[in-house]
């Protein structure tokens, strides 16, 4: 079992602590939304989670640091698309500067303008409902609009990050 003590901020790990967190696997999804002159914009996400499903809400949450910050904190509405293990180039393409993240991306235009990602497992269209002070982060809730999933019989794995990278996820049978 973990230290139980509360840590003063001057002995707290910060890097250990990361460490500790991206044991949690998470999905990887691109957030996408469009500025005040309309061009899109998106990025890599893995901090995204369902919130509620009355009202249909969600969450996903960006560093103040992001150059992409103030975009998404002007918006009105944004999509969450996540992705398949197959379309890790795409989850690269979307987290490193690229001058047009969207050239030979096909997509096509959801609630609000926000761009949504053809062949994704799935898709949320939200309009911005609130945003919360995360630390160094912002959380945005968004409330579900529209939604799109794979159909079962289309459904794909999906791409995952654990520990800092890439990983698999394998289902498992009920026992």
């Amino acid at each position: 079992m973990g230290n139980d003590k509360d840590l003063d901020r001057d002995e707290f790990d910060a890097a250990a602590l990361r460490t500790a967190l991206g044991r949690f696997a998470t999905g990887v999804t691109i957030v996408t939304t469009r500025d005040r002159c309309g061009a899109p914009i998106g990025l890599t996400a893995n901090s995204f989670n369902s919130v509620s499903l009355d009202p249909p809400l969600i969450l996903w949450s960006l560093a103040r640091k992001s150059v992409n910050l103030a975009i998404f904190e002007a918006s009105d509405h944004f999509a969450v698309n996540i992705l398949a293990a197959d379309q890790r180039k795409l989850s690269d393409k979307f987290a490193r500067p690229v001058d047009d993240r969207f050239d030979s991306v096909d997509w096509r235009e959801g609630a609000g303008g926000a761009p949504v990602l053809e062949g994704t497992l799935a898709s949320f269209e939200c309009a911005a409902h609130r945003q919360l002070d995360g630390g160094d982060h912002v959380i945005f809730l968004g409330r579900v609009l529209r939604f799109r999933a794979m159909p079962a019989e289309h459904d794909k794995a999906p791409l995952v990050y654990y520990a800092g990278q890439y990983a698999k996820a394998d289902r498992q049978t009920a026992a």
